[in-house]
């Protein structure tokens, strides 16, 4: 008798491709096997008695999505299919999402692109705002200690402080190729220039005191963007995408002291942090891009595929629970 057994990853954004395993799965002689994601047919990539590569459609709605085989009996699986949020998107680095569920994301543009409407709002109904905000290129974001969202501008080196009421004025200026954004315990921001170098924006700093900007550590360029996130032991964690095969996830401690903390990633990119401290980094390394969970209670990393992506540049934690997913031109929620 046939059966399907397992599903991995157990989410996944529509259009990525899926394993589903099994004993004696069906092979016809005259194509594929017929693979239902809900009333919906997936495409099959390859195919074997043991196990069936699929595609999810990319008019799955989301949600839990149950999966079967033509010709398979017995319990059918379910997959998580992230929701789709938004489109037409310019995301550099992962989203962020305020208190009352409201997500933040760019449409950030090219130097010689300077985007009318350079933020958008979504509330938790799905409703779209635009602000059409005085923002050159905005990279990164970061929900400061006073509910405000801060934008970094790669290319004017500046931080912008945009209050709920969508007002926005300079936070902080010549930080080089700012890009990543975190906030420590203390109040104190942590810009990613790309050049080479992570500062430190003391609390309360302001465009005309420079002196409240120094060096907090030094790291090798990237040739994309630092991505950002403080972690629950309060040190700060970057990944900075090279062109090397395998890019470091880098630990630094309050101390300065810098850490090659995992190398395993092909082209990790945003990565976050949930309210139990687990870690969640985004790999955009094309034929094996998802989001990966790491236990931090483990002595050595070990990250696990938990959504599978055809593409992902970033990820933030949801207030209302689970996550929020970005590619370059998509949100999800899963």
């Amino acid at each position: 008798m046939s059966a399907l057994s397992a599903c991995y990853p157990r989410g996944a954004t529509p259009g990525a491709r899926l394993e589903l395993t099994g004993f004696r799965l069906p092979v016809p002689l005259d194509g594929p096997p017929r693979v239902w994601f809900g009333a919906l047919e997936a495409r099959v990539v390859a195919a074997s008695s043991r196990a069936i590569s699929v595609i999810v459609p990319t008019a799955c709605e989301g949600g839990p999505t149950p999966v079967r085989v033509d010709g398979v009996t017995g319990d059918t699986r379910v997959v998580d299919v992230a929701r789709t949020l938004a489109t037409d998107i310019h995301q550099v680095d992962s989203p962020v999402c305020v208190a009352d569920g409201t997500i933040y994301a760019t449409q950030s543009g090219t130097r010689e692109n300077k985007s009318a409407t350079p933020l958008y709002r979504i509330a938790p109904d799905g409703a779209r705002d635009s602000l059409t905000v005085d923002i050159a290129n905005p990279t990164s974001l970061a929900l400061g200690p006073d509910d405000a969202v801060y934008v970094s501008s790669r290319f004017e080196g500046l931080v912008y402080r945009v209050n709920p009421r969508g007002d926005v004025d300079v936070y902080a200026s010549e930080l080089g190729v700012a890009t990543g954004l975190a906030f420590g315990r203390d109040g104190a921001l942590y810009v990613g220039d790309r050049a080479g170098s992570i500062l430190r924006v003391s609390p309360g700093a302001t465009p005309d005191a420079s002196r409240q900007v120094d060096t907090f550590a030094s790291l090798p360029p990237s040739v994309a963007a630092f991505h950002l996130a403080m972690g629950p032991d309060d040190c700060l964690y970057v990944t900075a995408p090279t062109l090397a095969s395998r890019d470091t996830i880098y630990r630094i401690t309050p101390e300065r002291q810098v850490d090659s903390w995992y190398t395993g990633f092909g082209r990790p990119q945003g990565l976050t942090f949930d309210s139990t401290g687990t870690m969640f980094v985004v790999d955009a390394l094309a034929g094996s891009a998802g989001l990966y969970r790491i236990d931090m209670t483990t002595r050595t990393p070990e990250p696990e595929l938990v959504v599978a992506a055809s593409q992902l540049v970033g990820v933030a934690s949801h207030p209302h629970g689970g996550l929020v997913l970005a590619s370059n031109d998509t949100l999800w929620r899963l």
